[in-house]
């Protein structure tokens, strides 16, 4: 591939996004921002689902098959040597939406 401006730039902003993510504290926001958002997701998945009765098994199969694939996505990525952010925010955002998704479930219980 050519060393074009556009592709410098790419690599620059990537290479100093992992840099600045590097820092303990940011990567832990970032996980926490994540997770917020996983539940933030469940809570507007389960209202939309939720409107039209006839979408429930296919939404229910969707949402298992993302969890499953994020899982082992995750549990692939912690074989390897090198630590990247995106496996530890994906898996954030899976126990976020797990969360909120059980915490829909027992509203709709009480």
């Amino acid at each position: 591939m050519q060393r074009t401006r556009l592709s410098t730039l790419v690599d620059q902003a990537g290479h100093r996004f992992s840099q600045w993510v590097f820092n303990p504290w940011r990567r832990l926001s970032l996980a926490i921002i994540s997770l917020l958002f996983g539940n933030f997701f469940a809570t507007a998945i389960s209202a939309t689902a939720g409107q039209k009765a006839e979408i429930d098994i296919l939404v229910s199969a969707i949402l298992v098959a993302m969890v499953e694939l994020i899982s082992w996505l995750y549990h692939r990525s912690r074989t390897n040597e090198q630590r990247t952010v995106l496996p530890e925010l994906l898996n954030s955002f899976k126990l976020g939406m797990v969360y909120g998704l059980f915490v829909e479930a027992f509203k709709l219980g009480s």
